[in-house]
C-alpha cells in the first residue's frame, strides 16, 4: 500500500472516543463480547456494496480484515494459501523451525507466481535425482525449473515432461533440458508475456536481461488467471503472489535468520509473544527495524494503553492486541491477568489515536461468531485474527477423528502443556524457556468440530460482517470503526440473543450448538 507513514511516525487523527465503552472505563469495569451489541444506525447502503479492505499492518493490505492464527493447529502453507485467496492473510506459526518455516513460507508464495523475481534454479550439471529429491524435500508444488550454468547464466529450461520422460535419472539436467526456449526480456508487463505466451504457445516464459542472465519468469497458469480478473478478491502482492506473514519470537538470531525470506518477498513478521509489553519484544522490534527497515513488523500481545504507545514508539507496524481471550488459553486463570478483549481493543485504538500513531490493530482472540468481528472492528480493530473459527477446516495441520458419533480436529493453545514439552518456541512464547521437565501451562488441548473447506467458513463471517456494515451504515471498514455505537447488554439481553425455547435440528451454517450442549446430548 503506498502513501503510508512511516513506521512509528505520527499523523493527525481525531480522537477515538467511544463514550458507551468510556462509561464503563470510569467503573473500572472491563467489557468482552457478550457484554455488547452495537446499535443500528441510519444505513444508504446495502451489504453487497460494502468495501471491506483494510490493513493488518502499515503497509499491508487486507482484502477482507481476518488473519489466521500463528498455531500449529491453524496455519501452515495450506491455510495460509486459502486465506490469502479469501482475501486475508495468514501467519505461518514459528514452531516448525526455520528451515521447515522456510519451505512453507516458500510453498505460499510459489502457489501463485504471475511474475516470479526470482525463480528456483537447478545447475545445468545436477543430476535429475538431486532435483528430484530437493522438489521432495522443499515441499515444491511445481516441477518446472530455469537452468544456469556455473556462471548464473540461463541456458535452458526443464519441465515435468522432461523429468517424467527422462528414462534415467543419473542423467544430467544439461541432457534432458530444451536449450535455447523463447524468452523475454526485462521490464516486459504481465500483458505482453500474455500476448507473447499466445503466440509462441508456451507455458512458460523466462526474463533475461543483456548479459544472459535469469531475471524472471512468467508462468501461463497465473498470467491466465490475472489477465481474467479471477484473482480479484485475493490478496496478493505487487508481483502477483498471495501475501503472508510468518510469526517469530525473541531469539537474539532472529534479524539475522530474516534474511532468506526477506529476498523472496516476506511481506511481514509478527513478534509471537503472550506478553508483548516486555523488554526482549521490544528489543527484536528494533533489531528487525534495523536490519529490514522496509519490512513491516507486527508486535504483541498487548492489552494496555502504555504497551501499546511503547511499541508504536519502538517502531512497530502493527500492534496484535489481545491476552487470554481464546477459547484454549487459561492465561486469566493461571496467571490471574489479562483485560477482556472488547476493552482491550478500545483501549489500546483510543491511545495509539490519541497520540497520532496511524498504527492498525489485530484483535487477537475470543471471536467465535462473524458478529464478534463486527463487535472488535467497532471498538477500535483494522482486523481479527481467527484461531478456533478456522481450527476443524481441511486446510488445519492434522487428522479428523471421529469421537462419539461426530467428527473432530485436534486443536491446542500454545501454552498447553503437550506444545510446550514438544516446541522450545512455544516454551519462550511463555516465558518457560529454560531446560525445564515440569511446565505451568497456559493452555489446553482439546477437540473441535470438523468444519470443511475454509472457503465456506469465511464466506459466513464475510457475510456476517457485512450484514453488520449496512445495519451500521458503514460502507468501509474505517466507517465502521469511527460509527459503530455500543450498547451493554444483560444477562438475559444475552440469552435473548441466541436461540431460544426450541430444539435445534439443523444447524445453519453460521451458528453451531456449542460443544459441551453437543456432548450432553
Amino acid at each position: 500500500m503506498s502513501g503510508l507513514q512511516p513506521s512509528g511516525a505520527r499523523t493527525e487523527i481525531m480522537p477515538f472516543v467511544k463514550s458507551e465503552l468510556e462509561e464503563a472505563l470510569a467503573q473500572n469495569i472491563a467489557l468482552t463480547f457478550d457484554d455488547v451489541r452495537v446499535d443500528t444506525g441510519y444505513s444508504e447502503i446495502l451489504p453487497s456494496e460494502v468495501n471491506l479492505e483494510s490493513r493488518f499492518s502499515r503497509n499491508v493490505g487486507l482484502r477482507a480484515p481476518l488473519v489466521s492464527a500463528a498455531m500449529d493447529t491453524v496455519t501452515e502453507h495450506e491455510m495460509a494459501i486459502e486465506i490469502a485467496k479469501q482475501g486475508g492473510i495468514g501467519v505461518l506459526h514459528k514452531y516448525l523451525g526455520h528451515e521447515r518455516q522456510l519451505s512453507e513460507f516458500y510453498k505460499v508464495k510459489f502457489h501463485l507466481h504471475a511474475l516470479i523475481t526470482k525463480p528456483i534454479t537447478v545447475r545445468s550439471n545436477m543430476r535429475i535425482s538431486d532435483v528430484l529429491e530437493m522438489r521432495r524435500r522443499e515441499g515444491y508444488g511445481f516441477n518446472t525449473f530455469p537452468v544456469v550454468d556455473e556462471e548464473e547464466r540461463f541456458v535452458g529450461i526443464v519441465t515435468g515432461n522432461d523429468f517424467e520422460l527422462c528414462g534415467e535419472s543419473s542423467q544430467t539436467i544439461k541432457d534432458i533440458m530444451t536449450s535455447n526456449p523463447v524468452t523475454g526480456g526485462i521490464g516486459l508487463t504481465i500483458e505482453g508475456a500474455y500476448k507473447l505466451m499466445i503466440e509462441e504457445k508456451k507455458k512458460v516464459l523466462p526474463l533475461v536481461d543483456d548479459s544472459g542472465i535469469l531475471a524472471g519468469m512468467y508462468v501461463w497458469s497465473d498470467v491466465q488467471r490475472v489477465m481474467s480478473g479471477k484473482s480479484d478478491k485475493y490478496n496478493l502482492d505487487k508481483d502477483k503472489r498471495l501475501m503472508v506473514g510468518i510469526a517469530v519470537g525473541v531469539d537474539g538470531s532472529v534479524p539475522e535468520s530474516l534474511d532468506d525470506f526477506v529476498r523472496q518477498g516476506l511481506d511481514v513478521v509478527v513478534i509471537d509473544s503472550a506478553h508483548g509489553y516486555s523488554k526482549k519484544v521490544i528489543d527484536t522490534l528494533r533489531a528487525i527495524k534495523r536490519r529490514h527497515p522496509s519490512l513491516d513488523v507486527v508486535a504483541g500481545n498487548i492489552s494496555t494503553e502504555d504497551a501499546a504507545l511503547d511499541l508504536a514508539k519502538a517502531g512497530a507496524d502493527g500492534i496484535k492486541v489481545g491476552q487470554g481471550g481464546g477459547s484454549i488459553c487459561t492465561t486469566r486463570v493461571v496467571a490471574g491477568i489479562g483485560c477482556p478483549q472488547i476493552t482491550a481493543v478500545y483501549r489500546c485504538a483510543k491511545a495509539l489515536s490519541r497520540a497520532g500513531y496511524d498504527i492498525p490493530i489485530c484483535s487477537d482472540g475470543g471471536v467465535r461468531y462473524s458478529g464478534d468481528v463486527v463487535l472488535a472492528i467497532g471498538a477500535g480493530a483494522h482486523s481479527v485474527m481467527l484461531g478456533n473459527v478456522l481450527a476443524g477446516a481441511d486446510e488445519t495441520p492434522g487428522e479428523v477423528i471421529q469421537h462419539k458419533g461426530r467428527q473432530y480436529k485436534v486443536y491446542r493453545g500454545m501454552g498447553s502443556e503437550g506444545a510446550m514439552k514438544e516446541s522450545a518456541a512455544a516454551r519462550e512464547r511463555y516465558g518457560q524457556d529454560g531446560n525445564q521437565v515440569k511446565f505451568v501451562p497456559e493452555g489446553v488441548e482439546g477437540l473441535v468440530p470438523y468444519k470443511g473447506k475454509v472457503e465456506k467458513i469465511i464466506f459466513q463471517f464475510v457475510g456476517g460482517l457485512r450484514s453488520g456494515m449496512g445495519y451500521v451504515g458503514a460502507g468501509t471498514i474505517e466507517e465502521l470503526r469511527k460509527k459503530s455505537r455500543f450498547i451493554r447488554i444483560t444477562q438475559a439481553g444475552r440469552a435473548e440473543s441466541h436461540p431460544h425455547d426450541v430444539l435445534i435440528t439443523i444447524e445453519p451454517p453460521n451458528y453451531s450448538v456449542p460443544v459441551e450442549d453437543t456432548e450432553r446430548r
